[in-house]
This record gives C-alpha cells, structure tokens and sequence, in this order.
C-alpha cells in the first residue's frame, strides 16, 4: 500500500510538471517587449495625364447616284397545255385459284380421366396444436454494483 501512495503522488508530480512547461511558454511570450511596427511603405508617385491629339476628321463619303428603277411589267409565265390521261382500263381482276380442302384424320376421342370426388365430411381435419406462452421481457433495470471505497482515492480523516 506505501508502493501505491508513493507511486500516485510521483504520477501527479509528473503530470503538474509536464503541464507548467505551456504556461512558463506564454509567460515569457508576455514578458517581452512589443515588436516594433513595420516601416511605412514608399509612396507611388501620380502618373502624369497623357495629352492625345485630337482625331483627324474623314472627309465626307460622297452621295451614289443610282439610275431608276425601269418600269417594265414583270413577264408572264407561260401557261402549260392540260395533259390528257387516257382512262385506266376496267378489265376485271383475274379470281384466285382455290386451294383443295385438306383432309385431316379426326383426333382419337379418348375419355379424360375422372378425379375422384371428395365429399365434405371425409375432409381431414387438422388437429389443435397449443404454443407455449411467449417469454416476458424485463421492464426494470438491473441495478447496478456500487464502486467499493478505495481508501488511497479518498481524502484523508479531518483530525
């Protein structure tokens, strides 16, 4: 029991030291001095407004003297003779041969078998059958074991 009282105060020694390493870290980043600004830019100087020459005048186009139209009428389409079509002939359809009747055996007449018929009180019955009842599921909670008081996790006795 010393081994374990001994070895949970090491584990805590160590752990409180492992965690001072962030905080000395930003205590010396507050203890130093403030970093001096940066120096100012250079100032671009104005570019100077470029002085154009003004744009040459084109002379102007001169007016097109187109004759007039002439007056002609537009020329009329010929018009073409009416086809004469000679009638179609009303010659009757040749009649289609007619084919000889085949002569197909008559198919055997054989008698279809007869399902035996059942009358309804020879109908077997099925027998009853009980099920077991179903099993019943749990609406409570189990209750859960209490952690033992371990005594090295406790606080000491107040004197």
């Amino acid at each position: 029991m010393g081994f374990l009282k001994i070895f949970s105060i090491l584990s805590i020694i160590i752990a409180l030291s492992l965690s001072t390493n962030p905080i000395l870290a930003t205590r010396h980043l507050l203890d130093t001095p403030p970093a001096a600004p940066p120096p100012a830019l250079p100032k671009i100087p104005a570019l100077p407004n470029p002085i154009l020459p003004p744009l040459p005048s084109a002379p102007p186009l001169p007016k097109p003297n187109m004759p007039p139209m002439p007056s002609n009428p537009l020329p009329t389409l010929p018009t073409l003779p009416k086809p004469n079509i000679a009638p179609l002939p009303s010659n009757p359809l040749p009649a289609l041969p007619t084919l000889p009747k085949p002569n197909v055996a008559p198919l055997p007449s054989n008698p279809l078998p007869t399902l035996p018929t059942n009358p309804a009180n020879n109908v077997p019955s099925i027998p009853k059958v009980t099920l077991p009842p179903l099993p019943t599921i749990p609406t409570t909670m189990p209750s859960i074991p209490t952690i033992p008081n371990l005594p090295f996790l406790s606080p000491p006795p107040s004197n």
